[in-house]
């Protein structure tokens, strides 16, 4: 069987962390990458709304060749994941959920922090995770409310940025952590100002590796991977402004692209997007 494109959608450029561990294991594999950023960020937002965002979006990316499809955004898993698989049996899916697995095999000291939005805390992946899991393992929970908006202005270290990770880490240090599972996929992009303020003692679980290992296996079983050596044309789409998603992305990938421009239309009842 021919290579197929991996489609990967976040809220804004969170997933671009997914897409650089994919692109590491997989070079030779084509991504096709949708940052929603008219609606970013997805994390406060109702679940239902999350959910017809995904949905739409994952009609797209199909619309353009994708195969295989990586929900690169811990919020949208949390509110489309379940439904994705049950209306579209025959495409593969990858999800994010927290690392809570790995954290609770590691832990020394029992205490694990877990920094997400609110839409992942509240979502049925989080609880079932959690109730596999963390069995005698202290599970201490962040929103980091204004992180991702940082992350999205490119504003890395900024002493915002090191009050909203001092706010969230502080009281975790305090209660004796000794790991930090990142539950949302714009964070791995602060892992440094997340190690300046919790120390190098702390382990800091990024899953991006672990998906990027995932989408591999599927490809693999669907016959889909690609030839390592081929040079691929990777496809950028932003709802928000393409210059801006440029900039952003050469600033946390290092690499020069030029996106495409996405449009929502329609009423709420009828989305589409082209």
């Amino acid at each position: 069987m021919t290579s197929r494109p991996i489609g990967i959608f976040d809220s804004g450029v969170g997933g671009l962390s997914v897409l650089r561990a994919i692109h590491s294991l997989l070079p030779g594999q084509q991504t096709i990458y949708l940052a929603d950023q008219a609606h970013v960020p997805y994390g406060p937002r109702p679940l239902d709304e999350v959910r017809a965002f995904s949905e739409v979006i994952t009609q797209f990316l199909l619309g353009k060749g994708a195969g295989l499809i990586v929900v690169a955004c811990n919020t949208a898993s949390a509110a489309a994941l379940h439904a994705l698989r049950q209306s579209r049996p025959e495409i593969p899916f990858v999800g994010m959920e927290p690392a809570v697995k790995p954290a609770a095999e590691s832990t020394h000291t029992g205490m694990v922090g877990i920094l997400a939005t609110p839409a992942t805390f509240q979502g049925a992946l989080y609880a079932s995770v959690v109730e596999r899991f963390a069995h005698g393992v202290t599970l201490l929970q962040s929103t980091c409310p204004g992180l991702v908006t940082q992350i999205e202005k490119g504003l890395l270290d900024h002493p915002e940025t090191d009050a909203i990770l001092h706010e969230a880490i502080d009281p975790m240090l305090a209660a004796g952590i000794d790991t930090i599972v990142l539950g949302c996929t714009h964070y791995p992009f602060v892992i440094p100002q997340i190690r300046k303020v919790a120390g190098e003692q702390v382990r800091v679980i990024d899953p991006a590796p672990a998906i990027a290992r995932q989408a591999a296996r599927l490809l693999a079983e669907y016959g889909w991977l690609a030839d390592p050596l081929l040079t691929t044309d990777n496809r950028y789409y932003t709802t928000g402004d393409t210059r801006r998603f440029d900039k952003l992305a050469q600033q946390l990938l290092g690499v020069d692209i030029q996106s495409h421009p996405a449009q929502w239309a329609g009423p709420a009842g009828d989305l589409k997007i082209y």
